[in-house]
């Protein structure tokens, strides 16, 4: 029995590895997001003609924008649902129910007859499944960096933490090369026509490593210290808006820019460069593969600077930067130089980079263990979809009404600015939970 338990114990060690957990997290979030991004490009790049054909070229990008929108909508309800259990049952359990969420909804968008063949079906369906995957990527966040950072040492937090976060540039990475392999071996009409559901179909082998490796990791330690306690919360998810009201608040503005400026990137500025600039598809492609290299580079700086120099200190560098670029970045984009584009794209996902990195630490350790699933869901979910549901909406519109990026520069600045004032406004007791009483425990099994 010693020998067994013993056994066990290493295999749970092993499996706990700090390096191996974030790498996990990582790798499932890669998913998510490439499941997420490619939904993007395709809603600029042919969602408009499949799924709204009787639209103008504006009407019909605002619509198929508006349905990527949607997405964040059932974000909280993922975030505060998964949140829920995941504080009660586990992290683990969720990411696994997460993942699965959004690789069957991914799949079967590239399902989905066209508006010529079924009508308004067409665009219901794909609303639908877009819910879903808005709900599955809403409980992802929180559980993917939980496991990151409450496995980490401690003065490395922020280090592993950002790994999770990887997963967005990485996403776009992938999504970006799989539309860039499809175009450049089809002609656009077959692209239009079939081409583009190959990228979401390959959803399906992608979830499929991506559980494999999530079932093979251990529950993070930090929550099965409270549940060996007997102190789970039983109602998590209103305990954390009874305790946590400041937290929520200030997490969830503090962290609206970073995804603005990733949607912003990811969404909108290949459809920015095409229709604007005239330049062609493949070549803002690569451009986004090139700077979304950088992008994960910057990121993981980001997250060694946020234990060396501190969280807060490092988020509010990143939000400043996303003040100061907003409109040099256009007028670098606006020359239609490939050069000066990336240049003006590795800036801004610099000031991404140097947010998100130490966003994960931050977030997680503004709230007790016990709720933190809840919190870090909630914030996440509320700022995503401030900062990330509606930015590709706005700016488009912006775009379309004044006909200048100067108005999407006002939107890009005027986001960065709030969560760089809602960072410094953040005192000590708001960034560094204590962990209270619990105000309704479970039974304690053991003692029973």
């Amino acid at each position: 029995m010693a020998t067994s338990t013993s056994a066990r114990s290493g295999g749970t060690a092993a499996r706990r590895k700090p390096g191996t957990v974030a790498f996990a997290s990582y790798i499932g979030t890669t998913i998510e997001w490439y499941d997420f991004f490619i939904y993007g490009v395709a809603a600029t790049l042919v969602f408009r003609t499949q799924f709204f054909p009787g639209f103008s070229e504006t009407a019909g990008t605002l619509a198929a924008l508006g349905t990527f929108a949607v997405g964040f909508i059932a974000r909280p309800v993922g975030g505060i649902v998964m949140g829920h259990f995941g504080d009660r049952v586990g992290r683990k359990s969720m990411l696994v129910v997460s993942l699965l969420m959004m690789g069957v909804a991914t799949t079967l968008i590239g399902l989905i007859p066209t508006y010529e063949t079924i009508g308004i079906w067409a665009p219901i369906l794909l609303v639908v499944l877009r819910l879903i995957q808005g709900a599955g990527v809403g409980g992802e966040w929180a559980g993917a960096v939980l496991m990151a950072v409450e496995n980490a040492p401690p003065k490395r937090r922020s280090l592993y933490g950002c790994f999770p976060q990887l997963g967005l540039p990485s996403g776009i990475l992938l999504s970006q090369l799989a539309f860039l392999l499809l175009t450049s071996l089809m002609s656009p009409e077959a692209f239009a026509a079939w081409g583009w559901r190959v990228a979401f179909l390959s959803s399906a082998l992608l979830i499929i490593v991506g559980l494999v490796i999530r079932l093979a990791i251990e529950e993070s330690e930090d929550f099965e210290k409270v549940r060996d306690s007997g102190t789970v919360e039983k109602m998590p998810i209103v305990e954390v808006f009874r305790r946590s009201t400041r937290q929520i608040l200030i997490g969830s503005l503090a962290s609206i820019a970073a995804p603005a400026i990733g949607y912003l990137v990811s969404v909108n500025m290949v459809s920015y460069g095409t229709t604007r600039l005239g330049l062609p598809t493949s070549t803002m492609l690569w451009i986004l593969v090139g700077v979304s290299v950088g992008w994960i580079l910057m990121m993981l700086g980001a997250g060694l600077a946020g234990d060396r120099f501190g969280r807060k200190a490092t988020f509010a560098l990143g939000a400043g930067i996303g003040v100061l670029w907003a409109f040099p970045l256009f007028w670098l984009v606006d020359t239609a130089s490939v050069p000066l584009i990336v240049l003006a794209l590795l800036v801004i996902t610099a000031a991404n980079s140097i947010m998100a990195g130490p966003q994960p630490a931050l977030i997680t350790e503004m709230f007790p263990i016990r709720l933190r699933y809840s919190g870090a869901s909630l914030t996440y979910t509320i700022a995503s979809i401030l900062g990330g549901g509606l930015t590709p909406l706005a700016a488009t519109a912006l775009l379309a009404e004044f006909d200048s990026s100067i108005a999407v520069s006002v939107l890009l600045g005027a986001v960065s600015l709030i969560s760089l004032v809602a960072i410094l406004s953040a005192g000590r007791r708001v960034l560094h939970a204590e962990e209270p009483e619990p105000a309704c425990r479970l039974p304690d099994e053991a003692s029973a």
